[in-house]
Order: structure tokens, then sequence, then C-alpha cells
């Protein structure tokens, strides 16, 4: 369905325009991807860090997500958070289905901002086994998505799993689900963003690495020649390990998650692998706090994304 979407006063571009400009930008142009995709499990650790205690939500939990859409909605109508630098922001569904300033948030984004709105589908972790967290069943996701496209006018979708360690079967799995999903995804219209998250404290993390590299490698090459994916993984051990992802014409951007590092730290990893940029939540986030003025607040946010767009950009 191509339907219309008003972009700036009177222009009025179809969705067909509108996704071949996100598609360029997510391709060519220069910056990295906020992860603002806190879910109900990392939500509670997410505001502690902002400086909101549990008590002051206690067990009320449509108080839980109202405080951290406030901390969400801060980040994005900052003045510091703008398309310069920004390429895209991965939302929680949650975020997705609410407003920002009175317009759906993916909306706002694109709209307001230029940043291209990502959604996270993925419903948590299933307890581990062979060394791997898979993610768990995900209920309703054709509806989910096809509401994603159709009314909240989402670019495409990111879907976290965890290898513990290196295991071949269980690496296997990881990467089998994740590209079975991606499929789902893409048949849905949009770009799945792969996430299969190599635990930076693994035994055997550049092992892990190395075999996740080659099961990926030959499932981008099965790919269908006009597929369009994204792969978001953990900064490697080995440098520019995963340069002939980034290089490849069926990936449309190779971004890295924290991954529990400091910003530095992460910063400083990141600049070492030419062509992969950031897709930082904690990170990004590090550094706020929800008793800041506006003006301190804008200007933590705005030291953040600077020296997380240098390491991108390096």
């Amino acid at each position: 369905m191509d339907y219309a979407i008003e972009v700036e006063g009177d222009v009025v571009m179809t969705a067909t325009d509108v996704r071949a400009q996100q598609t360029e930008r997510m391709g060519t142009a220069p910056g990295f991807i906020a992860a603002l995709d806190q879910s109900g499990g990392s939500t509670p650790k997410a505001l502690k860090a902002y400086g909101v205690e549990p008590e002051v939500y206690g067990d009320d939990k449509a108080a839980m997500f109202d405080l951290v859409h406030e901390m969400r909605t801060r980040i994005i109508t900052s003045p510091s958070f703008t398309s310069d630098h920004i390429l895209a922001a991965i939302l929680f569904e949650m975020t997705m289905d609410r407003e920002i300033e009175g317009t759906p948030t993916g909306d706002y984004l694109w709209e307001k901002k230029g940043i291209v709105p990502f959604l996270k589908i993925d419903k948590g972790l299933a307890d581990g086994d062979s060394h791997v967290r898979l993610m768990k069943p995900i209920p309703g996701l054709d509806e989910l998505l096809a509401r994603a496209v159709e009314e909240k006018h989402i670019f495409g979708t990111k879907e976290r799993s965890v290898i513990l360690d290196d295991d071949k079967a269980g690496i296997e799995k990881i990467v089998d689900q994740q590209f079975e999903l991606g499929e789902q995804v893409r048949a849905a219209g949009l770009v799945p963003i792969l996430e299969p998250e190599v635990d930076i404290h693994a035994p055997n993390k550049e092992k892990a690495e190395e075999r996740l590299h080659s099961l990926i490698r030959d499932h981008i090459d099965s790919l269908p020649i006009d597929a369009k994916i994204m792969l978001k993984l953990t900064i490697p051990s080995a440098d520019d390990l995963y340069a002939d992802f980034i290089a490849d014409p069926k990936v449309l951007r190779v971004v890295a998650l924290s991954g529990g590092y400091s910003r530095d730290e992460a910063n400083m990893k990141l600049a070492r692998n030419k062509g992969l940029i950031a897709s930082f939540s904690r990170a990004l986030a590090e550094g706020l706090s929800h008793d800041q003025s506006q003006g301190e607040f804008d200007q933590t946010l705005r030291n953040s994304i600077d020296s997380i767009y240098a390491a991108s950009v390096s």
C-alpha cells in the first residue's frame, strides 16, 4: 500500500519515495544509530542510570514506562539530537505506539528530525543452552510488522540474541534463527537488523566471533541478490573482522553495540574498525540525569553524540 506522507509543509511524498530516501540515508550517510529501545527488563537499569530510583515508581509498570518515555522524549526533542550525526533510532514497541509533541514517535523522528525509525521486535531471551541464548517466541509478529509498516511508518526492525561462548551447535542455532526471522521481516517490507551479540566477557570471544563470521557469511551468500539486511554486532576482538560484510551490497549497514564497555572504551575500539558505526544505548545516555537543567542535559548529550559520531566516521 503506497500511502501519502506530508513531510514539510505542503510537500507530500509517497511511502515508496520516503523509503527510497531512508534506504539511501541508511546505506551511505555518515553518522550512527541511537538505540532507545530498553524494554521491560532493562528499563529499571536505564532509569537508575538516569537518576530515577526504583522506589519512585515501585511496582507500577505504567508509571515506569511513563518515566522512560519522558526520558526518551527529552533525548529525541533535544536540539543536540539531530540528523547531522544520527542516522536512525531504534524504538521499543511502547515508544512506537506513543507520541512526541502530539505526533507518533516514528513520524516525529522522520518528519521533524530526518532520523529513520526502527523497531525492536524481540521479546527477550530464552534460557541459556549450548552457550547461547536464543530469542523467545514472538507471538503476533505478522500483525506487529504490518502495523509497523502501515500505521507507524517504521523502516526496519532489530532482533537480539546472545552468544555466551564459542560453541558450534549454539552459534549455528543463533544464526539460523536470526536469518529465519530476518526473512519474515523482509517479507513484510522492512529491513531487519540482525543482532547476534557476542558477550564481551565470553571466555573465547575471538573464536566465537570467527565462527559467527563464517556462518553469517554463508547465510548472506545464500540471500537473493536484491536482499537488504543490516547487522548489529559486538565490536570484534580482531579489528576489521567484518569488513567483508560492510562491503557487501546485500548489507545496508553494519553497526556495533557497546556491549557493556564504557563509552570511551567502546569509541576507542569502534574507531579501529573502518566502516563500522555505532548503535549505542547505555553508552549514548551515559552522563544524562533527570535533574540536569535543560542546558546541562543538552550539552552532555551533545558531547556524547559528538564522541560517538567521531568514532563512527573515523
